[in-house]
C-alpha cells in the first residue's frame, strides 16, 4: 500500500473558520477601528508565521553582483522573473558591466531583449541608465537610494531590491504581489506603493524588511494568488480579515497551492 501523498509545500490546511465579512460582501479588510497597537501586533504575528510558511524565500532573479541584479529588476517589469533568468545570460555574456552595456549596439540589444515584452523601452532604459552609471557613478552600481533613483528606469521598488539583496540594506519591495497581500492582510488602504512602503514600514522591524518582502511575494505567488486564493490551505487564515475570498475546504485549497517547482513566477 503507498503512504500518502504530502501535501504542498508552502500549504498550511486552516481550521474551520466562516468567511469574514469583507471575504462575504466584498467591503475593505481594513478596519479603522482596530488600534495601531493591534494592527502592529497582529502583523508582526503574522509576518512570523510568513517565516514558517517560507523559509526559502529569496530574490528569484538570477545575478552574480549588484548590476546584473539592477538590469534584471528593470526588465523584469511587466513579466516573469522566469522570463528574465532566461535572457539574462546571453545578455551579460555580452555585455558584461555598465561599460560595455552602455556602448551596446541598440538593435542586437533590442533583439536579446524582445522575449521580455516592451523591449524597446526596456532597451531604453537599461542603454540609458548604464551610460549615467558610466557617467555618475564610474560604472559601479551607487548603495544609496537618493542616487539609485535618479537613473533611468529605476524607482523605489527596483531601488529596494537592489540594496536589499546586493548590498544588505533593509528596503521593502512594493510590487503586484506585496501591495495585493498587505491590502488582503488589512494592514493598509492605500494603493500608491510609496504610502504602501511608508505605512508596512511602521509595522515590521527595519532589520525584516528585506526577508519579509521575499516571504510576502512567494506567499502571493504560490497561496494567496490574485483571482482565487488558497484560503483553507492558508497559514495566515487566523488573522486574515479576508479569509473565505477563495475557497476554505482544505482539499480544494491544497489543489491551488503551487509547489517550488511549478514556482516561480507567474
Amino acid at each position: 500500500m503507498s503512504a500518502p501523498a504530502s501535501p504542498p509545500a508552502y500549504a498550511r490546511p486552516t481550521r474551520a473558520r466562516r468567511p469574514t465579512r469583507a471575504a462575504l460582501t466584498g467591503a475593505s479588510p481594513f478596519d479603522p477601528g482596530e488600534t495601531p497597537l493591534g494592527r502592529t501586533r497582529r502583523a508582526r504575528r503574522m509576518a512570523r508565521e510568513l517565516a514558517v510558511i517560507h523559509p526559502d524565500a529569496h530574490c528569484e532573479l538570477d545575478f552574480t553582483n549588484a548590476f546584473e541584479l539592477l538590469v534584471a529588476t528593470v526588465l523584469s517589469a511587466q513579466t516573469t522573473d522566469k522570463t528574465v533568468n532566461k535572457v539574462t545570460p546571453a545578455l551579460f555574456a555580452r555585455y558584461p558591466d555598465a561599460v560595455a552595456l552602455a556602448g551596446a549596439d541598440r538593435e542586437q540589444l533590442e533583439a536579446i531583449l524582445k522575449p521580455t515584452g516592451f523591449f524597446r523601452a526596456k532597451a531604453t532604459s537599461v542603454l540609458g541608465l548604464s551610460q549615467a552609471l558610466v557617467e555618475r557613478f564610474d560604472g559601479e552600481v551607487p548603495p544609496r537610494m537618493a542616487d539609485l533613483v535618479t537613473l533611468p528606469g529605476v524607482g523605489r521598488k527596483t531601488a529596494n531590491v537592489v540594496l536589499g539583496n546586493a548590498f544588505g540594506v533593509p528596503g521593502l519591495t512594493v510590487d503586484t504581489h506585496f501591495g495585493r497581500l498587505v491590502r488582503r492582510f488589512g494592514w493598509t488602504e492605500e494603493d500608491d506603493p510609496v504610502k504602501v512602503e511608508a505605512e508596512i514600514a511602521q509595522l515590521v522591524p527595519k532589520k525584516e524588511w528585506t526577508d519579509f518582502s521575499h516571504r510576502v511575494i512567494f506567499h502571493g505567488r504560490r497561496v494567496c494568488h490574485a483571482k482565487k486564493a488558497a484560503c483553507g490551505a492558508c497559514g495566515l487564515a487566523q488573522w486574515c480579515p479576508s479569509f473565505g475570498i477563495g475557497p476554505v475546504d482544505p482539499e480544494l485549497a491544497l489543489k491551488l497551492v503551487k509547489t517550488p517547482t511549478a514556482s516561480d513566477t507567474e
